[in-house]
């Protein structure tokens, strides 16, 4: 996987249909524990609350789960989860919260309820598309400085710290397809003197990925 799409930040959003309230909070997150502790701070915040819907997808095993949380089955927990997987999400947990208005909103009524709770919360908290990223050190002489730090941010990449030695140490990530090019251009520039070192893979942001 090159990449995926998740959460900027936390986030809610709130409507109401036919006098119910329904709040729609949505996190990032990144394993089981923080999706449970997310969904387990909402309910002991909204205790009163009639019910406490929730969904979250994991990239980590695959996973997905739901509850409808005493709402009538496939009309809460399933219609969340359903707009987290059209949007292509993962490494996330929704929670939408229902005060119930006293009117009967139907089967149809409460999948479209959630359904547009569910997006509210997602569209407060923001989409990011993470991408698939190496990262690693370039040394170097003080005099091939200026041309080798520009070629990492050239590529799409960043420098994330700089050592000033003996020799110049660069830290640097960079999308992890753009690894063949800093090679060349790093031995073009420094006529095959310097070469990047690469320490591991990571996922960040994507600064023109924003979905």
């Amino acid at each position: 996987m090159d990449g995926y799409r998740t959460l900027k930040e936390r986030a809610q959003d709130e409507f109401v249909e036919r006098r119910s309230r329904f709040i729609g909070t949505a996190c990032p997150v990144t394993t089981a524990e923080e999706a449970v502790a997310f969904i387990d701070e909402l309910r002991a915040r909204y205790w009163d609350a009639t019910h406490n819907v929730y969904a979250y997808i994991l990239r980590d095993g695959q996973l997905r789960r739901y509850s409808d949380d005493g709402e009538p089955q496939g009309t809460a927990g399933v219609p969340v989860l359903d707009v987290l997987q059209k949007e292509n999400l993962t490494d996330l947990a929704v929670v939408v919260t229902r005060y119930f208005g006293g009117v009967l909103l139907g089967a149809g009524g409460l999948v479209r309820a959630y359904s547009h709770a569910a997006k509210l919360g997602v569209m407060a908290a923001g989409i990011q598309v993470m991408r698939l990223c190496v990262t690693g050190t370039i040394t170097c002489d003080y005099n091939q400085y200026g041309r080798v730090a520009a070629l990492v941010p050239q590529l799409g990449g960043r420098v994330e710290d700089a050592q000033f030695g003996m020799v110049v140490v660069l830290s640097f990530s960079l999308p992890k397809e753009a690894a063949p090019a800093l090679e060349k251009q790093l031995a073009d520039v420094t006529c095959g003197s310097v070469a990047p070192v690469f320490t591991g893979e990571c996922y960040l942001p994507d600064p023109g990925g924003e979905g």
